[in-house]
C-alpha cells in the first residue's frame, strides 16, 4: 500500500528506530510491500528514487528497501567502512523532494544485515551505492542529509535525475 512519506520538519523523522525481532517476520512482509509501493509511486511522480527507509513512512524499525535491477531488503543493518576515503556529493531525499544537500560520505562501505529469512548477509558497496545506503542507514538513527550538510551554503533547489 502506498504510504505518505514524512517530510522534512516532521519530528517523527528524527526518532531512532528499533531492531526487528524474528517474531515480527509477518510484519516485515507488510512493511516491505508498503516500502516497495511507496518507492514505485515516488518514482512515477518524481522520476527518481532508488531506496527508502522504514522511518520515512512512519515505521520506526531498522528496515531498508532498495530497488535497482531487483529488490533488496536489509533488516537490522549496520555499516562498516574498510578505509577512510571520502568524497563530496549532492544528496537528495524523498523526504525533501526538490532540495539537494552537499554532504561528505565514505567512498566504500560494507553493509551487514539480515535478509527476509533473518539470515546474516553482507554486501560490499562503492561509490553511489555506498552513499545511498549510508543515506538510508542514517534515517534509522533519525539523521537527515540536511544535518550532514558541509556548511550553511550546501543547499540547492535543483533536482538530480538518476537512472535506476
Amino acid at each position: 500500500m502506498i504510504k505518505e512519506i514524512l517530510k522534512l520538519g516532521n519530528p517523527r523523522l528524527y526518532e531512532k528506530s528499533m531492531e526487528i525481532l524474528p517474531s515480527e517476520s509477518e510484519n516485515v512482509k507488510i512493511w516491505v510491500e508498503d516500502l516497495h509501493d511507496t518507492l514505485m509511486d515516488f518514482r512515477k511522480t518524481y522520476g527518481a528514487g532508488r531506496a527508502v527507509a522504514a522511518p520515512q513512512i512512519g515505521v520506526h524499525k531498522r528496515l531498508l528497501y532498495m530497488h535497482l535491477d531487483k529488490p533488496y531488503i536489509f533488516i537490522n543493518p549496520s555499516l562498516t567502512f574498510p578505509d577512510d576515503e571520502k568524497y563530496v556529493l549532492w544528496d537528495d531525499c524523498m523526504s525533501f523532494p526538490g532540495l539537494i544537500v552537499k554532504v561528505e560520505r565514505y567512498k566504500r562501505a560494507v553493509i551487514h544485515y539480515q535478509d527476509e529469512n533473518f539470515k546474516p548477509c553482507n554486501m560490499e558497496l562503492e561509490g553511489d551505492l555506498s552513499e545511498l545506503l549510508q543515506h538510508e542507514y542514517d534515517h534509522l538513527d533519525g539523521i537527515l542529509a540536511t544535518m550532514r550538510a558541509i556548511d550553511n551554503r550546501s543547499f540547492s533547489m535543483e533536482q538530480i535525475k538518476r537512472d535506476f
